[in-house]
This record gives structure tokens, sequence and C-alpha cells, in this order.
């Protein structure tokens, strides 16, 4: 039994984006142990995947935490006792998925006498055997992923994105769902991301829970993580009332399933809006510096996005903070969009 190894440390979205690749390589070798390395706070993404056999968790941050305060010898310990957990799998095939210096040292630490690399660089590629490019149609979600797998030869008729959880994170959703009385129907807004170019307005957030609380009868949900607290925090004392503050109080997977469960979702490019489409939640995404997919692969999930010369700047925005890409979506526009794809969904509405 050959065992492979996929190397994709973080963070949400790309783990997301990247799991097609794990039932797809259970199809074409289903004897084969699958194994994932991943780091530690995100491991739960893929704990629970039916074609999993394992999974590793990374302590990078941990290690980080170790480098700043130069306890080295620690971290030396560390990175040994990782180096023997990858060895001890006897791994046939490692796959760098996130093709940085830091996972090709995993990859190359797994002693795998086969490495393939996705995109390699930062000196990364001298540890691979074999690179493939980050091939494949941008404006599909996820093409990179796809491009690796058809260049692997394993099945893409089937492709599609997955996000599990367990019974008791299905189970705390339902009895908070009940709690919170919101049985009858809310909305995921996800506004928060890790740069401020990719951000909506929160004014504009504000415009669209009270007409999704009124005009649609959902009530809205704010999620995120902990380091959002003090701007939802703004956004749910100005609603007077409507919008249930939900940030940073649930795990990752008590996240996607309160998400499986809702009417919609609108986000930014962040990772729980990339749930949302992997859920098959209907989905609104607004799109500005990044556009990392168009094409959501779904019908009941839609981008919005207004490219213009500079787009898409990605990390290096020249427009002094207007950010005038995602100011062009207007809350009317979103509205719409979503009034649109809900009644998609329910055509009775």
């Amino acid at each position: 039994m050959s065992t492979i190894l996929f190397i994709r440390l973080s963070a949400i979205g790309d783990i997301v984006f990247a799991s097609p690749l794990i039932t797809a390589l259970r199809r074409a070798h289903p004897q084969a142990r699958i194994v994932w390395l991943v780091q530690a706070e995100y491991r739960a993404l893929l704990d629970h995947h039916p074609d999993l056999d394992d999974v590793i968790a990374c302590p990078l941050q941990h290690w980080r935490q170790l480098w700043r305060a130069r306890r080295f010898g620690e971290l030396l310990r560390g990175i040994r006792a990782l180096r023997t957990t990858l060895q001890s799998y006897n791994i046939d095939v490692a796959i760098d998925l996130q093709g940085l210096l830091k996972s090709g040292l995993f990859t190359w630490l797994s002693a795998a006498p086969e490495r393939i690399g996705l995109g390699s660089r930062e000196g990364s590629q001298w540890l691979m055997t074999r690179t493939v490019p980050r091939g494949g149609d941008a404006r599909q979600i996820g093409s990179e992923y796809r491009y690796l797998a058809e260049t692997l030869h394993l099945p893409t008729d089937e492709w599609a994105m997955a996000v599990h959880y367990s019974p008791a994170e299905a189970a705390f959703i339902t009895n908070l769902l009940i709690e919170k009385r919101l049985t009858h129907g809310y909305a995921v807004l996800c506004p928060f991301t890790t740069r401020p170019q990719k951000h909506w307005f929160e004014a504009r957030w504000l415009a669209v829970a009270e007409r999704l609380h009124t005009e649609l009868g959902l009530t809205p949900i704010l999620l995120g993580g902990t380091a959002e607290r003090l701007a939802a925090a703004r956004i749910t004392a100005a609603s007077s009332g409507q919008v249930i503050n939900l940030v940073g109080k649930t795990s990752l997977t008590e996240a996607a399933a309160l998400i499986d469960q809702a009417a919609l979702v609108i986000a930014v490019d962040t990772g729980l809006g990339h749930i949302g489409i992997a859920l098959n939640t209907p989905s609104l995404l607004l799109f500005g510096s990044t556009r990392p997919y168009l094409e959501t692969g779904r019908t009941n999930a839609q981008v919005l996005y207004h490219a213009l010369p500079c787009s898409p700047c990605k990390r290096h925005p020249t427009c002094d903070g207007n950010f005038d890409c995602v100011r062009q979506i207007s809350v009317d526009a979103v509205i719409h969009s979503a009034k649109q794809l809900l009644h998609n969904e329910n055509p009775s509405r």
C-alpha cells in the first residue's frame, strides 16, 4: 500500500480550494493511505474528511513564538519531532500544494522518494523531484489544483470542494439556532479578512444587514475571527438590534456548520465565504484587490467584481486607501444579487 502526503499548511481558502484533490486521489488509488500536513489551527477543516486517513498538525505558530523568544533549542527539537512523525509514515509521494520554501522543507523532510511541487518558488523547487506550474483557467475556482489533478492523471469529472464537520458541531449549531430563535432563517455575513484592500465598508455592511432583515426576512449573523471583534462590535452596535454578532464565538468548523444551514452567505474574499460555496449554500462574494476567481462552479454562487486598470493589485494597492474597486460594489447591487440567488434556490419565493 502506497502512502501519499499532501502539504498545504494554510490558509482556510486554499485548503478548501485544494480539497477536491483528496477525493480525486482516493478514486484513482482506492488502497492508498492519504495523509495531509496542515497548520494546527486549520486541521479541523480536514479531520472529518472521509477520504483522508490521517491529518498531521504542524505547530508553525508555536515555532514562530519560539523563534521570537530565541528558544532555538526547543524549536529544533520540535522540527526534529515533526520530521520523525513524517518519516514514520514511510511516504512514497509527497505533494507540496503551497510551493513556498517552508512547505518545500517539510516535503523534503518527509524523505519521500518522489516529491512534487505545485508552482514551487523561493528555492523550494530545488527540494522537489518534479514541479508542476500553476496552470488552468484562472477564472475558475481552485483552477491550479484542478490543473495539478489533470497533470497527475487524477479524475476530475466529479470535482467538488468539500468541508466536513462532526455531529457534535452540528448539534451545537442546532442548539444555538434554537437559543437565538433563528430557526426561521438567517444570512451569514463575513466582512473581515486579512488585508484592508480586500474589505468592503462597514456602513455598507450595516445597510445590507438592515435590508436583508426588512426585505428578505433574514436575520443577519456576523462571523469572523477574534481579531475582528472590535469591528464587529461597531457594526452590531449601529444595527438597532438586528444583527447577531458571533465573531470570535465559534470554532472554525462550528462556523462551517452555521454556514451550512444558512439561507445565504455574503462575504469578501475570505475563507468562510469559500466554505459557503463548498457547502452549496447560496453565496455572494465581493472581490476587489485579489480576484481569485470569477466562475464559482455553482449556479447558487456569484462573484461581484469591478476590474480597474490597476486590478488586481493584490498586496500592493495604488489607490492611497480609497479602494476604488470594492467601492464600486453598491448596496443595491448586493441586495439585487442576493434576491436573485434566493429566488433561484427557491423559485416559489
